[in-house]
């Protein structure tokens, strides 16, 4: 017997938890919070505008033809709005799954109508294409009128010829050896006049601006650096940083070097030596790429290279319904006297 007197407990009654039988209703409970959650969702997902949707179904039906449609409207009670709502019921042989749906479903004559309801889309949008594209080209003229004019008033406007494609207006510097000295990337005083000129008229366009450099075919050495690449390179960025000094916003504008890759006239022609030999400033059309590709078409004689127009022989062209577009032969072309380098 024990000193306490007392029964003493078994081990395995000292240590036995309490069993709680009733945990089973928290897991229950939370059960029936997420059903009623999803019940919530599904509702809520389930509220259709019938209205809206009635008209949808009476919009096929034109379309398409009342036989043809799975969709049938009966005028019901008010909607939530206070407007007959039109119940819509959907014809159970309709499966969209059955291979009964799409264009394979359709008459011979129903497809006939879509085929000319997209062909009227596409000539619509074909048509607003082109009205943009004229638009933008009239937009185009009236900037190379400014710059023919400032070009104009310091007597340098055939040191500078125009063009207008699908990148936008082209305005060609002719680097001989007024603008850049043979193998060198500075800008002479002649050719720093020439930027002077246009600077103010391009800086007040949002357009962005692409500074293009260009060298001839010929394969004489380049004594600075290392190809034409580097050269034509180093002609777009001065290029640019004098822009940007006169005006331009640094971020509007970009620098790319073509070396020979991109010649304005065939290299067989004597005339390439300097013509080729060139920097293009690209005023960038903001229109869309389809759209753009009718640049071209839409500016007519101007997506020729041209001589400049100022706005007073604009005034006049209109006025006597002639062009002015010229040709780059009154540039020099005398092999003798063009330089026999980049």
């Amino acid at each position: 017997m024990s000193s306490g007197g007392g029964k003493r407990k078994k081990p395995h009654e000292e240590h036995e938890e309490h069993v709680n039988h009733e945990r089973w209703l928290v897991s229950y409970a939370d059960m029936l919070t997420l059903l009623f959650v999803l019940f919530v969702v599904l509702y809520s997902m389930s509220d259709v505008n019938m209205k809206k949707f009635a008209q949808l179904a009476s919009g096929l039906s034109s379309g398409f033809g009342a036989q043809s449609v799975a969709f049938q409207g009966q005028t019901g009670p008010m909607d939530g709005s206070g407007n007959s709502a039109e119940i819509v019921q959907i014809d159970p042989g309709a499966n969209p799954g059955d291979g009964k749906a799409g264009s394979s479903s359709l008459t011979a004559q129903q497809k006939e109508a879509v085929k000319a309801a997209m062909a009227a889309e596409e000539r619509s949008q074909a048509s607003k294409n082109a009205q943009a594209a004229a638009k933008e080209a009239e937009d185009l003229k009236k900037i190379e009128n400014k710059i023919s004019d400032a070009l104009a008033k310091q007597k340098l406007l055939g040191s500078v010829k125009f063009t207008i494609d699908r990148r936008g207006l082209v305005v060609t510097v002719l680097t001989n050896e007024v603008v850049f000295a043979g193998n060198r990337a500075d800008l002479r005083p002649g050719g720093r006049k020439i930027l002077d000129a246009i600077a103010p008229t391009l800086a007040k366009l949002p357009n962005r601006i692409e500074v293009d450099g260009n060298t001839n075919q010929l394969n004489a050495k380049t004594t600075f650096y290392p190809s034409g690449w580097e050269l034509s390179a180093a002609r777009a960025s001065t290029t640019v940083r004098y822009l940007v000094a006169r005006g331009l916003a640094k971020n509007r504008m970009s620098a790319v070097g073509f070396s020979d890759t991109k010649p304005l006239i065939d290299p067989k022609d004597p005339r390439s030596i300097t013509m080729n030999r060139r920097v293009d400033v690209v005023v960038l059309t903001t229109l869309t790429a389809d759209q753009a590709a009718l640049l071209p078409a839409a500016s007519g004689a101007d997506s020729k290279l041209h001589t400049g127009e100022t706005t007073l022989q604009a005034g006049k062209r209109a006025q006597s319904g002639t062009g002015t577009t010229d040709t780059p032969s009154e540039t020099n072309t005398n092999p003798a006297t063009t330089p026999a380098h980049d």
